[in-house]
């Protein structure tokens, strides 16, 4: 059952094949098969068996919603109701939310059953999911290396059937990159599309929610459970919502396919290259058109990424301080030592790396140098993607550079780390959607395992629904989604 879509549960659950609680369990007992993955932070096994009990009571009605009776597993950055939400962190280690994140309420309005929380990078600041306090998840397709981050413990449930479908956040790739290291299919909607009330503060303009599942159908149903404009969030777009699977069968036949130059070149692996290249020629069999385009910005977008979001993180993690709730330091001598121990025993590496990076961007006499120099590149990087997305439907890329990589290879080396992000940070500086999907299975180099290759889509403002419906097509022509990891089949 564990393999199967949401579709296919759906199906299933409506036919009486299994209930929603036998199908619960089913997950509950890999999770604790497959502990070793570290994938979950906190499983909810009591409330989720209830939960799941409560939707075999809807499904008998003949009226349940699609998502009705479904396991899914919650990012660790949305608040749950009565639930620990640690955001990864040692300082929210003991933090029990006290109301439920927008997401979090829209997903169990539709009769959804919540497994448990998932582990990430601490306050999404990462992209392996190291940075975690409770470790690492680790990549089901090879346990010695990186799920991806910061939503690695999403991606490492959906890949070995820890879960059905899982929510992530995108900050500057977060989404997408452990989908392409876990062979899954991930989508950051628009900027403004899924409410961020209730998830955890890491770069407000950048932050977006979205679903990780194991297909473009199964992202279109969970997006239109998580999508919609909310009152409580300032950030929300009040912008009609189609129906994601509607448009999913529309035909690619004349698309025109934008690949920017600027991502094919020095620094992507030869194994990815030709990957890619193989979808780009599945695409021209589907009717669509290769058009080759510049976007000379984009290669500034990982120093302006990492100064806007870094200062951004300086200001929303302010508010951790050890009085209010969170982690506190034992026995201050005063408010500055409780301050100061509080956060310096509670905050992991990196994320006192970008605290400092941001304070020092933001600080007099560096902010017009470096935080205003950034913004204005935001803006180039903006008009970049609207020039390009004036002659072309979509622009493919790659969505990571290599293929996962060694647990412990780049945690001495930010930089290289950082780099990782290369080819989908430009997107969220510019707010636009855009999803990974696999795209193939191939080997750095000889006798090297085997391992899931990305391919990414960009679409223009709110063209969740193209992007579905390209990522579909392609999916049924290809079997890259279906391919599992051998050990966690």
């Amino acid at each position: 059952m564990h393999t199967k879509t949401i579709t296919a549960l759906a199906q299933g659950l409506r036919d009486r094949e299994f209930s929603s609680v036998e199908l619960t369990q089913h997950f509950l007992a890999r999770i604790h098969q497959y502990s070793e993955l570290n994938a979950y932070i906190t499983i909810t096994e009591e409330a989720a068996l209830s939960a799941a009990a409560h939707a075999d009571t809807l499904l008998a009605t003949g009226n349940a919603p699609t998502l009705a009776g479904i396991p899914i597993g919650q990012k660790d950055i949305f608040c749950t109701l009565g639930v620990k939400t640690s955001c990864g962190s040692k300082m929210l280690d003991n933090f029990i939310a006290p109301y439920n994140a927008t997401v979090v309420e829209k997903l169990n309005q539709t009769g959804a059953v919540m497994l448990g929380k998932l582990n990430m990078d601490e306050f999404a600041m990462g992209s392996s999911n190291e940075n975690s306090y409770y470790g690492a998840a680790k990549n089901p397709w090879d346990i010695a290396r990186v799920s991806g981050g910061s939503s690695g413990g999403s991606a490492v449930a959906v890949a070995a059937g820890l879960a059905a479908a899982a929510t992530g956040t995108d900050t500057g790739g977060s989404i997408r990159q452990p989908a392409a290291f876990c062979g899954i299919t991930g989508l950051k909607p628009t900027y403004g599309r899924v409410s961020r009330f209730g998830m955890i503060a890491y770069a407000s303009s950048l932050d977006q929610g979205g679903p990780m599942t194991h297909n473009a159908e199964d992202a279109a149903i969970l997006l239109q459970a998580m999508a919609g404009f909310d009152d409580k969030d300032s950030t929300s777009v009040n912008h009609p919502i189609p129906d994601y699977q509607a448009t999913l069968n529309d035909s690619l036949k004349g698309l025109k396919i934008g690949l920017p130059k600027e991502f094919f070149g020095e620094g992507l692996s030869a194994n990815i290259a030709t990957d890619l290249h193989n979808a780009t020629q599945e695409f021209q069999r589907l009717g669509a058109e290769l058009i080759e385009i510049s976007m000379p910005t984009l290669t500034l977008a990982i120093p302006a990424y990492y100064v806007i979001a870094s200062a951004e993180c300086s200001s929303n993690l302010s508010r951790f301080d050890g009085v209010r709730f969170g982690y506190r330091c034992e026995n201050p001598v005063d408010l500055a030592d409780l301050y100061t121990r509080s956060r310096g025993e509670a905050f992991g590496k990196e994320v006192k790396r970008r605290i400092l990076m941001g304070t020092y961007a933001l600080s007099a006499g560096y902010y017009d140098a470096y935080y205003l120099k950034a913004q204005k590149i935001r803006r180039l990087i903006s008009e970049d993607f609207k020039k390009a997305l004036a002659q072309v439907d979509i622009i493919m890329s790659p969505v990571t550079p290599t293929n996962a990589f060694g647990i412990g290879e780049k945690t001495a080396d930010p930089v290289q780390m950082y780099l990782e992000d290369l080819y989908t940070i430009a997107i969220n500086l510019a707010g636009l959607p855009a999803m990974s999907i696999p795209a193939g299975l191939s080997a750095e180099q000889e006798g090297a395992p085997m391992l899931p290759v990305g391919l990414q889509l960009i679409g223009n403002y709110f063209a969740e629904a193209q992007l579905l419906n390209v990522a579909h097509q392609y999916q049924q022509v290809t079997d890259w989604h279906q391919r599992k990891p051998a050990d966690f089949q």
